[in-house]
């Protein structure tokens, strides 16, 4: 029924299949997927397993139970602004199918803080780990004091907390990356969470996001200075706004953010550099989520091998509908297991270039395959 059900919403115009999907999350109508055990320790949380729903799913945050039924280890709502708004005008989302991806320009189309904090304190049991992205508003004078703001109001009902500042659908937003401002930005985000939450152990810890069109020594001077205000760790990425001429799309020119298999090979580079730069400086300790195309369990694997401590999906769950995470993890466990590993943390980061982590990703997937057959 789920499968006719996703390949009905297919037909539907991309924003309108997009929040019918929130809808039936919202109202516990998903299938209940089986549990797949492969637990995690990253950040002082407890993750069942590594695979996790990026932000940009569930805007305001009504669904993220539902997101755990499909059986992801954690969930992350949001873009969340401290204001209600609209957003970028209709149509701002668009599927390229033949590519494996979409292009969206919502632009933090968010009910606001209010919203979100009392859809969050409505839920009844919480399951799963459960994480706030937050970001400014468009016409925000004072863009730090909106991350301060938002951390503060949000930070009591978060179990992580996400500072987005690489969307490219707010204007300027991605200034924020630079070394000049990220720190600030940062600061006042840990200091709202900060002053929300005396108590030092019970504080969500603090990710950011990144985007992929950063130069590397960009990059690099972007993690620094994170790392200096005190964040626990890097979401690589966000959307891309380069075009690849391979793309083949009625849709590929339209302004936005592309996301899915088109980014998922730049994706991988920046973990990897990333993995490497926190090596280097000696701050291992610093959580990597690995996000941006990821649509296979080799696709998965390769990120864990390159050293991403955590997953996140979400172009593939509108693609491929709500059985795509259980199949990825299966097959996940399948790929840990052929490589003689019992643990997720075991095969983090033995890889460091992204040819490697690919072709080694590639080499267990065949072997796990020809194992599963013979069973």
């Amino acid at each position: 029924m789920w499968q006719l059900a996703a390949k009905w919403t297919q037909k539907l115009p991309a924003e309108m299949a997009h929040d019918t999907a929130v809808f039936a999350l919202s109202r516990g109508f998903a299938p209940i997927a089986d549990q797949i055990l492969l637990p995690v320790q990253a950040a002082g949380l407890s993750f069942d397993n590594p695979l996790g729903l990026a932000a940009g799913f569930d805007k305001n945050a009504v669904a993220s139970q539902g997101a755990i039924r499909l059986g992801f280890g954690f969930a992350e709502v949001g873009t969340i602004t401290p204001k209600p708004q609209a957003g970028n005008p209709k149509p701002r989302v668009f599927r390229l199918p033949e590519d494996g991806a979409v292009i969206n320009r919502y632009g933090f189309n968010s009910k606001g803080m209010r919203v979100a904090r009392n859809n969050l304190r409505k839920v009844a049991t919480r399951r799963g780990i459960i994480g706030v992205n937050i970001g400014a508003n468009k016409e925000a004078k004072d863009r730090v004091a909106d991350y301060y703001k938002a951390a503060h109001f949000l930070s009591a009902d978060a179990d992580y907390l996400t500072v987005n500042i690489s969307s490219p659908n707010t204007p300027g937003l991605r200034d924020l990356q630079h070394e000049a401002h990220i720190k600030a930005v940062l600061e006042g985000a840990i200091k709202g969470r900060d002053e929300a939450i005396v108590h030092a152990p019970a504080r969500p810890p603090v990710f950011v996001k990144l985007a992929p069109d950063m130069e590397k020594n960009d990059l690099f001077a972007a993690m620094d200075a994170s790392a200096k205000a005190g964040v626990a760790g890097f979401i690589l990425t966000n959307t891309t706004i380069s075009r690849p001429d391979s793309l083949n799309s009625i849709h590929r020119g339209e302004a936005g953010g592309l996301s899915g298999q088109p980014l998922a090979r730049r994706a991988l580079e920046v973990l990897s550099d990333a993995a490497g730069h926190l090596k280097r400086s000696g701050a291992q300790e610093l959580v990597l989520i690995g996000a941006g195309g990821i649509q296979t369990a080799e696709q998965a694997y390769a990120r864990l091998l390159a050293g991403a401590d955590l997953l996140q999906l979400y172009t593939a769950l509108a693609l491929h509908g709500p059985y795509i995470v259980v199949d990825i993890l299966r097959q996940l466990r399948a790929l840990v297991i052929a490589d003689g590993a019992s643990a997720v943390s075991e095969i983090k980061g033995v890889l460091a270039s992204p040819e490697k982590a690919l072709s080694h990703a590639a080499h267990i997937a065949k072997i796990a395959a020809e194992t599963s057959e013979n069973n």
